[in-house]
């Protein structure tokens, strides 16, 4: 799976009455609007109107971006302009307004600079002009301020105009492409399918959704999935598709020996491996059309459908792997969570809170779920499971754990109003012994002691699954969900 870039417009303000009084400034202000396009063009589909400097320009380009359908606006602040040039942009398109304030110098030569190079320097004079204007007129703006970061000198510039080296430069484009980066998962979650096949696990309250309700706030379809469809692409499948599935089971996992401690966890049969790269063929068949997976079958015992999901977990590696996360016990909001890191490449392993260690101080996340091998210590290990803990079946299960170095926690919940919340935590997997059960297991270290920090994460009332991410990345998930139009808490 390939995502799509997210579409970015771009439009640089000046006043128009300054383009007759000063010789050159209109080209010089064209030509840094340019580069900004440029830059912005590494990760992004740009559409830029370019000048916008009177009020009928300024409708033109709201229109231009409405056509377009961007997901964003880079305000770029070229020179003094009046706000009333640019609010009838804004008007029209509603896309998340960020305002670039970029100087193009980090200091003015004083002695040398006359009013035209004045001009071309002083960036941020109309900022507070256009920021009050969008206040008073409801419009969600950002506002980042630094240097421009340009790599040449200008011909006509009279100060030093290189400045891609310097930290001011640096973290506004940080900060730029952390806002591209949101819009990415803004554009693919909105045009995303997710399957739900099943049910979500009986009793657990905190992961039931209104599908209506996670459509209307993040633009995600649901398709409704029945085990019978899976049981109708295992018909077709091929002894060549299941050896293919068999080859890769042998490549990215080791297969484990009897576990010293587990009586139920065992070296896996041949034939429990066969049946799941069956069962795997058929779910990639299954999810053709489909950019997640939730999923969880609790039916009669003995039955063929519980025979089908006792081979779900290797598939569903699999799938999360290629870019199709797939969240167990019918958790909808930790799909959506695992579906945001995949999305900015950072993984999203489905986890929970297992237990503390308070000797190492560190909260040991896991599950027994899908696990992201983008984000994995060296190769999973595949176990043989003679029963699914608190699920009916048997078959095989994944023992891995994160890579060490930072990580971050992504948990979706859900208000008592029925509004999603993002709950964002940064920290650190470190190595630690882990138990030898067939569960996904890591060991991370929050800035507080254990106790401290579950009461943090408690208290914010969340779904008890999350998804863990390489990195930290608490700064891009907020822009995320100022994106999406949700709440966030980051802790």
């Amino acid at each position: 799976m390939e995502y799509v870039k997210p579409r970015i417009g771009i439009y640089t303000v000046g006043l128009h009455a300054y383009w007759e009084q000063f010789n050159g400034l209109k080209e010089r202000i064209v030509s840094y609007n340019r580069f900004i396009e440029e830059k912005l063009s590494e990760d992004a589909e740009v559409y830029n109107f370019g000048l916008v400097d009177s009020v009928e320009l300024g409708r033109q380009a709201g229109e231009y971006f409405n056509k377009n359908n961007v997901d964003l606006i880079f305000l770029h602040s070229g020179t003094y302009a009046t706000s009333s040039i640019v609010l009838p942009v804004h008007q029209r398109c509603q896309a998340r307004t960020i305002i670039l304030s970029l100087q193009p110098t980090p200091q003015i030569e004083y002695d040398q600079t006359d009013t035209g190079e004045w001009l071309a320097q002083c960036v941020a004079c109309p900022v507070p002009e256009f920021t009050n204007a969008f206040n008073r007129s409801k419009i969600p703006f950002t506002v980042i301020s630094g240097l421009l970061g340009l790599e040449t000198q200008g011909t006509s510039a009279i100060c030093n105009e290189i400045t891609n080296e310097r930290p001011e430069a640096k973290r506004a484009w940080n900060e730029i492409n952390e806002w591209i980066l949101a819009a990415k998962v803004k554009r693919n979650i909105q045009n995303s399918t997710f399957g739900f096949l099943g049910n979500t696990y009986n009793g657990m309250l905190d992961m039931y959704s209104d599908f209506t309700m996670v459509q209307a706030q993040t633009g995600i379809h649901i398709e409704v999935l029945e085990m019978c469809d899976l049981a109708a692409f295992l018909e077709t499948v091929t002894s060549t598709e299941i050896g293919e599935k068999y080859k890769q089971l042998q490549e990215m996992f080791i297969i484990s020996e009897d576990s010293p401690t587990d009586k139920l966890a065992r070296k896996p049969t041949e034939e429990q491996l066969l049946w799941a790269c069956k069962v795997a063929a058929a779910q990639q068949k299954l999810v053709e059309n489909l950019d997640a997976l939730v999923y969880y079958y609790h039916g009669a015992h003995g039955n063929e459908y519980e025979a089908l999901q006792s081979g779900f977990i290797f598939g569903h590696f699999l799938l999360t792997a290629n870019h199709i996360p797939c969240a167990g016990e019918g958790d909808l909001k930790t799909a959506i969570a695992m579906k945001i890191c995949d999305i900015l490449e950072v993984g999203g392993s489905y986890s929970e809170i297992v237990a503390a260690d308070y000797n190492f101080g560190t909260i040991l996340f896991g599950h027994d779920g899908p696990f992201h091998l983008q984000i994995a210590d060296g190769k999973p290990i595949l176990r043989g499971m003679g029963l699914y803990h608190g699920k009916q079946g048997s078959g095989v299960s994944v023992e891995a754990k994160v890579r060490t170095g930072e990580i971050t926690a992504l948990g979706v919940t859900q208000t008592n109003e029925g509004i999603l919340k993002l709950i964002i935590s940064e920290g650190n997997s470190i190595d630690g012994p882990i138990m030898k059960i067939g569960n996904t297991q890591t060991h991370v270290k929050f800035n507080k002691q254990p106790d401290l920090y579950m009461e943090r994460w408690f208290n914010e009332a969340p779904t008890h699954h999350c998804a863990i991410s390489i990195g930290h990345n608490a700064s891009v998930l907020e822009k995320t969900a100022n994106l999406l139009n949700i709440s966030y808490s980051t802790l």
